[in-house]
């Protein structure tokens, strides 16, 4: 049995868990655009990797617009572009790091397909004389939550956090690794999400409208989890599950 938690953007003192499928796929990419360098004051001498690298990060934005169906999700961010070292220098070759999530195959397919073509035809429409390079950096497959061994798991953290305190917040878009070990291992996987926020925080930018604004998410330099109750509440939940499923009851099941 496979039992995690993860600290999250929400009321401290809340657990929340989905069953089923959870989390979404990711795939993450290197893609290196290759232009020729020259100095800033002379552009017509140059292929400018830069402009290369700004247009591809725009026409991106369009894959889940316009090439994903309005009822699938996806996602596609740039979270990285790193060119040059200098401002009167044009480099000769820029990089991205892209990060995807998917929910199904044949939608993962359509997106990497599409970051393909249009890496490869921003390159040909700068006039790049070598291909660009794409090359995945990590992989990870969906996330699914074993439906029973949630029931089980959050009937136990219940009964120590309060059953009134444990919410659905529905499928992530968010990625997990953990799957992995349950499908290695051939056991069933029960992961679920630890509120982390002041409460009283939360409540006000809810109220307000302002939570995305005000309520910093996951990674974000910003966030930083009230260290109560999220602490004790995080011990508690993941010793109730392990007892759960190690304890006298556990046996006799």
């Amino acid at each position: 049995m496979i039992l995690d938690q993860h600290v999250m953007s929400f009321p401290a003192g809340h657990v929340a868990c989905h069953p089923g499928l959870a989390f979404a796929a990711t795939d993450a990419l290197k893609v290196r655009m290759f232009g020729r360098g020259s100095h800033a004051s002379m552009p017509e001498a140059a292929i400018d990797p830069v402009v290369m690298a700004a247009s591809t990060v725009m026409r991106l934005q369009t894959v889940v617009s316009r090439e994903i169906a309005s009822m699938d999700r996806a996602v596609v961010t740039v979270g990285a572009l790193q060119a040059g070292t200098k401002d009167n220098v044009i480099p000769d070759k820029a990089e991205l790091q892209l990060n995807i999530r998917t929910y199904t195959p044949q939608v993962r397919a359509t997106v990497l397909g599409a970051v393909q073509r249009i890496v490869r035809g921003e390159a040909t429409a700068a006039g790049a004389q070598q291909d660009p390079e794409i090359s995945a950096m990590h992989t990870f497959p969906l996330m699914v939550n074993d439906e029973d061994a949630c029931a089980r798991t959050l009937a136990a953290i219940g009964d120590v956090v309060g059953h009134d305190r444990l919410t659905d917040r529905g499928a992530s878009t968010g990625s997990e690794d953990v799957g992995v070990f349950g499908t290695s291992a051939n056991v069933p996987v029960c992961y679920w999400l630890l509120g982390g926020i002041d409460p009283d925080t939360y409540r006000k930018a809810e109220a307000a409208g302002t939570k995305n604004r005000d309520v910093p998410q996951n990674h974000s330099p910003y966030f930083a989890p009230v260290m109560q109750p999220t602490l004790t509440n995080g011990v508690t939940a993941l010793t109730a599950a392990a007892l759960a499923w190690l304890g006298p009851a556990a046996h006799e099941a």
